[in-house]
């Protein structure tokens, strides 16, 4: 089961890459399948410069939230970005890499949580306010 904090910053991250836009995004709670991480958040983009606009605004607004991460792979021109923040790892591909390397199924019997488990409606890019 995922921390409460942990938790607050994958909808941080989730928030964000549907601002910009990212689409086919899922989290999985890997925390019981392995001793690396406690979570994954997959999210799909439609190119190179999609990739690299959502990479850049789920990093600025962890930053901005105070949490730094502790390793990134990929960069300008790729077409796979990692970012590990300890606890959680961000895997944004462009959709091509995403069906290519198809983490959703390798990490398919972690249980796995969705926009709406978040809050979030695509439609609004923010977590929607309890009634």
């Amino acid at each position: 089961m995922l921390d409460s904090d942990t938790l607050e910053f994958l909808q941080l991250a989730a928030t964000a890459a549907t601002a910009k836009k990212a689409f086919e995004i899922a989290v999985f709670d890997v925390s019981e399948l392995t001793s690396f991480t406690d979570a994954f958040l997959l999210c799909s983009t439609s190119s190179g410069r999609h990739l690299e606009a959502v990479a850049t605004e789920v990093q600025r607004r962890l930053r901005d939230n105070k949490r730094k991460p502790l390793h990134a792979e990929g960069t300008s021109g790729t077409t796979w970005v990692l970012v590990d923040y300890g606890d959680f790892i961000i895997h944004i591909f462009t959709e091509e890499q995403r069906s290519f390397f198809n983490l959703d199924a390798l990490w398919g019997d972690a249980p796995q949580m969705t926009l709406e488990d978040f809050g979030i409606d695509e439609s609004t890019e923010e977590p929607a306010t309890p009634s």
